[in-house]
């Protein structure tokens, strides 16, 4: 019995450490995220203590969550930003961001169906 004691030992650390790994991903995106992303105000900087989320438009705005949660809190500020900003007319994205409005073209039924599960827009 013994015997298998560090062979389970090191079984269940491989399995808790995969499990905060599949945790701390952040989400698939689809291709139409690259140019939302441009004009989202949230980006990273990289700190010697890990990463940091700042804002473009709030210069006051500064969050550094823990390691694991930090894709997960950009992913929620994200999501918030563009249930505010983001407008589906047609075939068309409409990003409205700094004073400014573009409009991007949903060219997959994959682009769509990311607005939709990952902002909540339709």
């Amino acid at each position: 019995m013994s015997r298998y004691l560090p062979i389970a030992l090191m079984f269940a650390f491989f399995i808790a450490g995969l499990n905060l790994y599949m945790a701390s991903k952040p989400t698939s995106k689809a291709p139409i995220y690259n140019e939302i992303k441009k004009y989202s105000p949230y980006y990273f900087k990289k700190s010697l203590g890990g990463l940091e989320i700042l804002s473009k438009e709030d210069k006051n705005f500064k969050e550094k969550p823990d390691t694991i949660d930090t894709y997960h809190r950009f992913e929620e500020l994200q999501k918030e930003w563009g249930k505010k900003h983001l407008k589906i007319d047609r075939d068309y994205l409409v990003i409205e961001s700094l004073n400014k409005i573009v409009k991007v073209p949903i060219k997959t039924k994959e682009d769509r169906e990311f607005l939709n599960k990952f902002y909540g827009i339709k």
